[in-house]
């Protein structure tokens, strides 16, 4: 079973302007509501290419309960933390270049904490869970490595996509996988990134300090695999870039799920990177056939 963790879930409104007056009155032309976060993209993608998930996290309020029942009626299994404080609204404002305006995230209590804790506590060895995105800030800097470290006690495989400290810290639990991209890389380390060698390096650094596989993502320069003993480079596929959102989420969700399906590494680099196309090509998430179309097209090479 794959279990995805968001801790900051949304909802992800997107609203399209044909004019933007700063001061006056807008009319839409046309928006949408989407379930948000993270590690809740994993789980719809993930749903998309038949690999059974699990979406757990913390929801509250009405805007919690769009997410649950819209995640359900999508298929996917869901076992959030119930929360007193309403779950946020990510607004995505499209005129032009995106304009995104992201809520701060509800208060978390400590009990709540620990239950979350606590169900993360049942995953067993086989298991893989993803841990995705931001933290509120009344988590603590340390619930990550709180997370982590049960992982490790339980034996159950760990992804984890998030930056900073909280990504340091979890490598000492030796992740299936990291994926930052080459900005986050370079901010990771206090480094200029200017050639995919010094992206190898960087990378190299993040299994010696305990990481199993690192995907380095690179837009339109496609991605790199970074093993124990070798580095991998795709292309991206040719398509009009529509969407910014989820992107790397899908490209974990492809990577993981292809994985637990019982395929090779290589196809689930290839399944990776052609389902964070599929999601930037589209107004939403990756679906199956655009993924089952895109994949012929990424082209894997050893660097």
């Amino acid at each position: 079973m794959i279990y995805t963790v968001t801790l900051n879930p949304s909802i992800d409104y997107v609203v399209e302007v044909e004019e933007l007056q700063l001061g006056g009155l807008n009319r839409m032309t046309r928006d949408l509501k989407f379930p948000g976060g993270k590690g809740i993209n994993v789980s719809r993608v993930l749903g998309q290419l038949g690999a059974e998930n699990t979406a757990l996290g913390f929801l509250g309020g009405f805007t919690g309960r769009f997410v649950d029942e819209t995640l359900t009626k999508g298929g996917i299994r869901t076992d959030f933390v119930t929360i007193q404080d309403d779950t946020r609204i990510n607004i995505k404002l499209k005129h032009g270049d995106e304009t995104e305006v992201n809520g701060l995230g509800p208060m978390i209590r400590e009990e709540e904490a620990e239950e979350l804790v606590h169900k993360l506590s049942r995953v067993r060895e086989g298991d893989i869970v993803v841990l995705s995105g931001s933290a509120p800030p009344s988590l603590g800097s340390d619930y990550y490595d709180r997370l982590t470290s049960v992982c490790s006690t339980t034996g159950a495989d760990f992804v984890i996509d998030t930056t900073g400290e909280a990504l340091l810290k979890a490598l000492k639990h030796k992740p299936l996988l990291v994926k930052p991209n080459h900005h986050e890389l370079a901010e990771l380390f206090g480094v200029a990134m200017e050639t995919q060698q010094q992206l190898v390096t960087y990378g190299r650094k993040l299994l010696d300090m305990g990481a199993q596989h690192v995907l380095v993502s690179m837009a339109g320069e496609g991605a790199l695999l970074i093993t124990a003993d070798r580095v991998f480079h795709a292309d991206v596929p040719a398509g009009a870039v529509r969407n910014s959102v989820g992107a790397g989420d899908s490209m974990i969700a492809g990577f993981v799920g292809t994985l637990a399906l019982g395929q090779g590494l290589m196809e689930a680099f290839r399944t990776g990177v052609a389902s964070g196309s599929a999601t930037a090509f589209s107004d939403d998430l990756a679906t199956r056939s655009r993924i089952e179309e895109l994949c012929p097209q990424v082209n894997i090479t050893e660097w």
